[in-house]
């Protein structure tokens, strides 16, 4: 049997040259609901890194803890710790580009320095083991004039390719929740933005 829909929450065309102002309507009725279970869909996806460790010494999620232990227990703000913890979610569904999957997630909520540092930490993780794949470890050289290189390289360095260590103890995911639900709680950058503002207003 058929789910059941309520017709009157359902916008009635079947195109969107037909769609009304009433339709619309609905439709940002549901997508606002929607949008409040975000942090939770970005935390069950976070879990999805449990038990893949893809070689490493530990599994994703450990490293995207540990991650994120070190920024916090260095006194890095809540946005800065929570893309620490995020920087690699992308893996299971962009292999190839996963640092591209975070960024995208990410950039309604950070600032423009954290997204880019999101965007491009994969380039500058090179610097520590493409030479050993054959590749150029000074990859991350193109950027080199750009306002958030050492910012990135940075990040990298103290936090990313040191979180590794099977020893060291993180906190859990259930510590990083709160700040997972304040960051994604309203968005700073969106092309909905306007229409967000005046539904909160």
């Amino acid at each position: 049997m058929g789910k059941v829909v309520d017709n009157t929450e359902q916008a009635t065309f079947t195109n969107m040259v037909e769609g009304t102002q009433e339709d619309w309507g609905k439709i940002a009725k549901h997508a606002m609901q929607f949008s409040k279970g975000l942090a939770d869909r970005v935390l069950d996806h976070l879990r999805l890194l449990d038990g893949d460790f893809g070689g490493f010494p530990i599994d994703r999620l450990q490293h995207s803890l540990q991650t994120a232990t070190r920024a916090h227990r260095d006194g890095r703000d809540t946005e800065y710790v929570v893309c620490c913890l995020l920087h690699d979610i992308g893996d299971t569904l962009g292999s190839y580009n996963h640092a591209d999957i975070a960024a995208a997630i990410m950039q309604p909520f950070v600032s423009e320095k954290n997204h880019w540092m999101i965007a491009n930490h994969a380039v500058f993780q090179g610097y520590y083991f493409f030479e050993h794949l054959g590749m150029d470890k000074n990859a991350r050289d193109q950027f080199k004039d750009h306002p958030y290189y050492e910012y990135t390289a940075q990040f990298v360095h103290l936090y990313d390719q040191a979180a590794f260590d099977p020893d060291y103890e993180s906190e859990d995911l259930a510590f990083f929740e709160p700040m997972v639900r304040e960051v994604f709680k309203q968005p700073k950058r969106s092309l909905y933005l306007d229409v967000l503002d005046k539904n909160d207003g």
